[in-house]
């Protein structure tokens, strides 16, 4: 290398570092081993979080008769009836749209009404056909986006304004546009065996029998196929969905017509709009159990890792980090007595970061009968805040 080429080498060094060493003296962008408190504490179990810019909090009980759409105000929180969701119900995800409907997944259908505390309305159904239908979000172009959870085979659907039917039989307003890999390969599937794949399982409700020459004789139950759980939209219209079994953040990417840019079809033993692997964002063990997420303004990725008790922010290049962690219990080692009690659905309002807690008995949350909500009641979730202010605002919702 001659002295000409090496100089220019060293001068592009010296770009690159510079920006880099500046960035070492700015402030944390994420507080540090945040403090949370109970904001409120709820009779029913509670999933689903979302608000309004009047500094309102929405959560819906469920396996109430009917289950109540609940507003909490930040600035004197109490349980304000504004709707109702017909019985047997268990809604999940929540979102606004831009005209101040209140939309919750629930079961197969997504349900909708106009939150009234003077008149609580009761929900109907917006779109049918979308199994498991779990986290909620708004494109810029006012469609509903929702995956189907539970279920482990990754779908995302697509449903337009005004609603719809998303039955594969059926030609209307509502699609499935891909999924996430699930964790079985589907043409493998064998009844009661299952397919090729991985089986990724939390202890408990799992279990392991120790015996003197090994630790894996037996390991029943605590399956986590939950591959397609929260849903949120950045600026750019991506949309990043939550893969709670993997501890990853899948982005898929669309043109200015809404179609589908991510590649997909890159294993035939899934489905043939399944994406690929290089759609992952990022993957980290922080992130195991990651459920609901949400956006601030500089596209920092919040998530409510529920089987770690944690709460974690991808940044928009990619970086992970831990802002908060239960303690574990100086006898025990458990990290289940709070204040974190399976948060599900992280909420950005302003500069205050909330979450639900679903108190579900899973990992370290488990036994779930050692915080403040217990699954006897009488309180059976509960929304926490962070102590500390957010350094950068939550993006208002939706996302125009």
């Amino acid at each position: 290398m001659n002295a000409k080429t090496l100089a220019a080498v060293l001068f592009a060094f010296v770009l690159c570092a510079g920006p880099f060493i500046a960035m070492a003296d700015d402030p944390p962008q994420f507080p540090q081993s945040a403090n949370f408190s109970t904001l409120i504490k709820t009779p029913l179990v509670i999933e689903g979080l979302t608000g309004d810019s009047a500094g309102n909090l929405y959560t819906v009980g469920r396996g109430g008769s009917p289950c109540p759409v609940w507003q909490i105000a930040l600035a004197g929180p109490t349980l304000v009836v504004v709707g109702n969701v017909t019985a047997p119900c268990s809604p999940s995800g929540i979102a606004f749209n831009a005209a101040g409907e209140l939309f919750m997944a629930d079961g197969n259908n997504v349900l909708v009404l106009l939150p009234n505390a003077a008149a609580p309305p009761t929900a109907t159904v917006y779109a049918t056909g979308v199994p498991g239908a779990n986290g909620l979000a708004f494109d810029r172009d006012g469609n509903l986006w929702t995956g189907d959870g539970t279920t482990g085979q990754g779908r995302v659907w697509r449903v337009g304004p005004g609603g719809g039917d998303c039955t594969p039989a059926m030609l209307s307003n509502c699609v499935e546009v891909f999924r996430v890999p699930p964790l079985s390969n589907e043409v493998n599937l064998v009844a009661g065996v299952g397919g090729v794949g991985r089986d990724a399982r939390t202890l408990p409700p799992g279990t392991i029998t120790v015996t003197p020459t090994s630790r894996n004789a037996a390991n029943t139950g605590g399956s986590q196929p939950l591959v397609a759980n929260g849903v949120a939209f950045d600026r750019e219209g991506n949309l990043y969905v939550a893969d709670t079994a993997r501890g990853a953040i899948w982005k898929a990417e669309f043109d200015h017509n809404g179609n589908l840019k991510s590649r997909t079809g890159c294993d035939t033993t899934f489905a043939p709009n399944a994406l690929c692997l290089d759609n992952i964002f990022v993957a980290h063990p922080f992130l195991e159990g990651t459920d609901g997420i949400a956006l601030d303004r500089a596209g920092n990725i919040w998530n409510s890792a529920n089987e770690r008790n944690a709460i974690v922010v991808v940044t928009k290049d990619g970086r992970v980090a831990e802002v908060s962690r239960n303690t574990p219990n100086a006898v025990t080692l458990l990290r289940n007595t709070g204040p974190l009690e399976f948060p599900s659905s992280p909420f950005l309002l302003g500069k205050k970061f909330c979450t639900s807690n679903s108190d579900g008995n899973r990992r370290d949350n488990s036994p779930s009968t050692a915080g403040e909500i217990k699954p006897a009641g009488p309180d059976r979730g509960k929304i926490s805040c962070m102590d500390q202010d957010l350094i950068i605002r939550g993006l208002p919702l939706p996302v125009h």
